[in-house]
């Protein structure tokens, strides 16, 4: 009888701490049975941990130190792309003299390289009504980064006759954005009509890559017979695969006055559209075909008719453009 007593008192009583303990620590699969030591011949008799007070013995644990925390906001760091400071913050420590040297050195070694490059950009056969014809349009500089000498040359004509028109530039190009150059220089031209080939202009003008990758050579011509002309040029790589090339082509050229030795008119003398379709057999190396019609406009359309030329000419090509 006293014994079902007892058991109703404990069974009535609160839950201790040593016993609430024990269940947290058990909840962290922290059972003190897996620290047992083994067992030997002369080991000490086993303790019963259920009956030992915990926080006497210093078991009372910081979580927060073990990473049971509550999971806190980190302050967020400045990203690397949004850093300020002088771009010459090394000056503080080795001297603005040294580190003047050291940008000099390095620019010399990698960014005050001296190139040479050559670019056929059109050298083709021309089958149209009549007699074929034939064209060249190259161009190419040597330089650095920032200033460049620039030569272009185009011409064209029927075989079979004199060149229709031809000409040389030689250019100082100096880059004034990151895809564009201001280009100035002389332009030699060495065919065209009778008593007209040799005609030198002064030109100036811009080259570069617009947005949406547009090719834009745009210049204007003063000749030393006060004549001013301009020329827009733009064309646009369309990629089919990696190595087949659709390449639509603009030109326009303009007159600020009437020029009739030339068959030039004021306002637009003359538009050419074309398409052309390459092949890279190697990024050098690549023969293409294709289409271009051209027009004269206003006078220059009525010079050409007393000429006994069509105003509209439309010419099948096959070429190839390289570079080196």
């Amino acid at each position: 009888m006293m014994r079902i007593f007892i058991i109703a008192i404990l069974a009535a009583a609160p839950i201790s701490a040593p016993l609430m303990a024990q269940s947290h620590h058990q909840g962290h699969d922290q059972s003190h049975t897996a620290h047992r030591a083994p067992e030997t011949k002369d080991a000490a008799p086993e303790v019963d941990h259920s009956t030992m007070d915990h926080s006497a013995m210093g078991h009372e644990m910081d979580h927060s130190a073990m990473g049971h925390a509550p999971a806190q906001s980190v302050p967020a760091s400045p990203s690397p792309n949004n850093a300020t400071g002088p771009i010459t913050a090394a000056d503080a420590i080795w001297g603005a003299d040294a580190m003047r040297e050291s940008r000099a050195a390095l620019y010399k070694e990698h960014g005050d390289m001296q190139i040479f490059w050559f670019q056929g950009d059109r050298l083709e056969y021309r089958a149209r009504a009549g007699r074929d014809g034939y064209l060249w349009d190259v161009q190419g500089y040597y330089g650095g980064d920032i200033n460049k000498l620039w030569f272009k040359s185009e011409g064209e004509g029927s075989f079979g006759e004199k060149a229709e028109q031809a000409e040389v530039q030689a250019l100082y190009s100096r880059a004034i954005a990151p895809f564009f150059d201001l280009q100035a220089g002389i332009r030699q031209d060495f065919a065209g009509p009778a008593n007209t080939t040799n005609r030198t202009h002064a030109a100036i003008g811009i080259q570069g890559l617009m947005p949406y990758m547009f090719e834009i050579d745009a210049a204007a011509f003063l000749s030393h017979k006060g004549d001013l002309t301009a020329r827009i040029e733009a064309e646009y790589d369309q990629r089919i695969s990696d190595r087949l090339i659709l390449q639509p082509r603009a030109e326009m050229s303009l007159s600020a006055q009437n020029i009739p030795e030339l068959g030039i008119g004021a306002g637009i003398d003359s538009i050419e559209l074309g398409m052309r379709l390459r092949y890279e057999i190697k990024r050098e190396f690549a023969p293409y075909i294709g289409i271009e019609q051209e027009w004269k406009i206003g006078d220059s359309a009525d010079y050409t008719r007393l000429a006994g030329d069509d105003p509209g000419v439309t010419n099948y090509v096959v070429g190839v453009r390289f570079w080196f």
